[in-house]
């Protein structure tokens, strides 16, 4: 058997547990409560399902479905983020099941959840590692079970006839309010890939895509089904 030293290094992607902690704002803001409860919502969580919320941060989401009724599983590799989480079920009186680990290495039931959430996660793994990780929560989710996995991607070519690299991550810079060191650091560190290779991807590994939504130029997310039985009432 190969040794694992081969193994994509998920935590080797943390960095300082206080820069974690300290980053949580660029994806919990004050509305983070509402905007969680709306996709839940939408999404139709019911009392009784099985939820996990992987790459879970500070815990919002899980929280707000542990508040609906869900038993969630909140998965993270960062203790720092684990931390908070824990803290703001503790804060919010609600049960959570935490985890810490990553896409590469939760351990959660095959067939066993009724609902998958993956935001602004799979973006720090390779693409040959996305389709591992894409493998094993579509092994998680039950026949009729969704993933909702929301991400950081390019929605078009960024070196394609209207514009070059440069001046792409200029457009960014200057029309999206990105801090220049943050394009540059995530372009040169982080491993963001096409939408469209992210929606190949998911096809390929057995789900059924139910919707695929852009939000030029970084954002997209995406609705999956497991197919098999109806969707879980």
């Amino acid at each position: 058997m190969l040794a694992r030293d081969w193994f994509y290094s998920e935590r080797g992607r943390i960095g300082l547990d206080s820069l974690i902690a300290a980053r949580s704002a660029i994806y919990d803001h004050d509305d983070s409560g509402s905007r969680a409860r709306a996709t839940l919502a939408k999404l139709g969580v019911r009392p009784g399902w099985r939820i996990a919320d992987i790459g879970c941060g500070t815990g919002t989401l899980a929280c707000e479905a542990a508040r609906m009724g869900a038993e969630v599983y909140a998965v993270d590799i960062a203790p720092a983020a684990l931390a908070l989480a824990e803290a703001q079920a503790r804060d919010g009186n609600v049960a959570i099941r935490t985890q810490a680990a990553g896409l590469l290495s939760f351990a959660l039931a095959s067939d066993s959840l009724d609902l998958v959430v993956s935001e602004f996660t799979l973006h720090h793994l390779p693409d040959f590692w996305k389709a591992v990780a894409l493998s094993r929560m579509f092994r998680v989710v039950k026949p009729g079970g969704q993933l909702f996995l929301r991400d950081i991607v390019f929605v078009r070519e960024p070196d394609g006839s209207d514009r070059t690299v440069e001046q792409w991550a200029e457009f960014n810079i200057n029309n999206h309010d990105f801090p220049s060191g943050e394009v540059a650091s995530h372009m040169r560190d982080e491993h963001s890939t096409f939408g469209w290779v992210i929606e190949r991807m998911l096809k390929d590994v057995g789900f059924a895509l139910v919707s695929a939504d852009y939000h030029a130029p970084l954002h997209g997310t995406y609705l999956c089904r497991k197919p098999g039985d109806e969707p879980p009432a």
